[in-house]
């Protein structure tokens, strides 16, 4: 197939996927080569069409009259390479603790485990670090219990204040109870104490 025609096919392919999407070198193999599409990829970023946000992510950027390119979150990107790499991810420390509202500090790198590669991921000035786990640390289904739990181990054991608790407790109850009842009994014994008592607060 003609360079010319890939170009189009895979112009046309991102316009179709919309603004804001983040995109691989991987979704157009189907197109044409790996060096036909990376070659297309970088004219296109030359063009200005795309932007790449980290070796082989490109953006299809949102755009902003007052902000210009507008770049996703830490977390959208995360998302999207777990999705390529059909992995499991979930945030730890203090990325938990401020997707959860426990920490308003935004912090400056994300930590995943995962069940996929283990890899460091530079965007800008921002790192996004994925750990390689055990499944069982990636066996949560609630999607706010399997945070509280990775929250609560960032805290530690002996240092949840009543304050956590209580903004906990408020998460919790919009929580689906069979997810959470699911999720306590994979969680640390001393996680399992405090997430009980919750519940059980919660009645």
């Amino acid at each position: 197939m003609a360079e010319q025609s890939i170009h189009k096919q895979i112009e046309a392919w991102i316009k179709k996927r919309g603004r804001g999407s983040i995109l691989f070198p991987q979704d157009f193999y189907s197109i044409g080569s790996t060096e036909a599409v990376k070659k297309i990829l970088l004219r296109l970023e030359k063009k200005g069409m795309l932007t790449r946000l980290a070796f082989g992510i490109y953006l299809y950027p949102k755009q902003s009259k007052l902000l210009g390119n507008i770049t996703p979150s830490l977390e959208e990107i995360a998302k999207a390479i777990a999705k390529r790499d059909k992995a499991r991810i979930v945030p730890t420390g203090s990325y938990a603790l401020n997707a959860l509202g426990l920490s308003t500090q935004v912090p400056l790198n994300a930590v995943y485990l995962t069940d996929g590669a283990a890899r460091r991921v530079k965007i800008g000035k921002r790192t996004i670090l994925f750990k390689k786990s055990s499944p069982k640390n990636l066996a949560a289904v609630g999607p706010i219990s399997g945070l509280a739990i990775q929250a609560l181990k960032a805290i530690g054991e002996g240092r949840v204040s009543t304050e956590e608790e209580q903004k906990l407790l408020q998460l919790l109850k919009k929580e689906n109870q069979e997810a959470l009842k699911q999720d306590i009994a994979l969680a640390p014994e001393w996680i399992k104490v405090i997430m009980k008592k919750l519940m059980t607060s919660a009645q």
